[in-house]
């Protein structure tokens, strides 16, 4: 009895030591290693970097509230907006007042930036994600700012609608998802368009 319950535990170990060393380094190590030989933007992050230095990365939002910037979707994290140590959302429902006063904010604070815009502020504006980090605006959200974009920049509305319209991505694969606009892509093409509104 003693001798089985033995050999029982010596492959057990023996087991949970080649499966550690499969599933716990050469595994991981494998795929990291295919991941930086084979996408080696993206194993990095897909950092934006400009000039030797990194602007931000291409999956993750950042806070813009200046007028002459488009401004991304709101974000949930704590302590602080886009924080990728804290991705996650508010989880409030529909009807949670903290929800809804929030939502009214952001309303109010873009009707604010642009008094003149009448039109319907695209729901991406106003509710934050499911993680909090969302790079991207959807066209609607973009087109929404254009206006008061243009104007800050003192550009014509039809270079700035152009620049969204060049900085959107379509559907992946052509059916998948929803086009969208990364909100630091299309920034930083404002700022090289116009070096002097930075």
């Amino acid at each position: 009895m003693l001798k089985e319950i033995g050999t029982q535990l010596k492959t057990s170990f023996l087991f949970m030591g080649i499966f550690t060393l499969l599933t716990g380094l050469l595994y991981p190590s494998l795929v990291t290693l295919l991941g930086q030989a084979l996408f080696p933007r993206q194993a990095a992050g897909s950092l934006i970097q400009m000039k030797g230095k990194t602007l931000g990365s291409s999956l993750i939002g950042q806070p813009f509230t200046d007028p002459k910037y488009f401004w991304g979707r709101p974000s949930a994290t704590s302590p602080t907006g886009y924080n990728a140590g804290a991705s996650g959302g508010s989880n409030w429902g529909p009807t949670n007042q903290a929800l809804l006063d929030a939502v009214k904010a952001r309303v109010e604070a873009l009707r604010k930036a642009d008094p003149g815009n009448q039109a319907p502020i695209p729901m991406d504006l106003v509710t934050a994600s499911g993680s909090g980090l969302d790079p991207q605006i959807s066209p609607a959200a973009a087109q929404y700012q254009a206006g008061r974009v243009a104007k800050a920049r003192r550009l014509p509305l039809a270079q700035v609608e152009n620049l969204i319209a060049q900085n959107t991505q379509g559907r992946w694969l052509g059916f998948i998802g929803d086009p969208g606009v990364n909100v630091l892509g299309l920034n930083l093409a404002l700022d090289s368009l116009d070096p002097a509104g930075r």
